[in-house]
């Protein structure tokens, strides 16, 4: 009985892992289209972004608010996590007029 239980116990983990990866792969696969103009889009439309979750396009907002706009991709590097390899995954997919058109397909 206790072979069993250790056996349970060092696979159920790493099923479980193993599902998360795959759901985090299957996410990640859907490819961002078009482009998110920062200086109008909602949390809701930054989170498009590769790599910004809701603290990450809140932080956006405020930053946009407290300079009137933003001008550059520059900009964003003020915010926190954001870093030259996040603006290297942002730059194809950032605004900064005209119309959002980002959608997940």
């Amino acid at each position: 009985m206790k072979l069993v239980t250790r056996v349970v116990r060092a696979v159920v983990p790493a099923l479980v892992a193993g599902f998360v990866v795959a759901a985090a792969g299957a996410e990640e696969a859907r490819k961002l289209q078009g482009v998110v103009n920062v200086n109008t889009a909602s949390v809701e439309e930054l989170q498009l972004l590769p790599g910004v979750g809701e603290a990450r396009a809140r932080a956006i907002v405020d930053l946009r608010k407290q300079r009137g706009g933003l001008k550059s991709l520059e900009d964003l590097l003020e915010v926190k996590g954001i870093g030259d390899a996040s603006l290297a995954r942002l730059r194809p997919h950032v605004a900064f007029d005209g119309k959002t058109t980002a959608h997940l397909e």
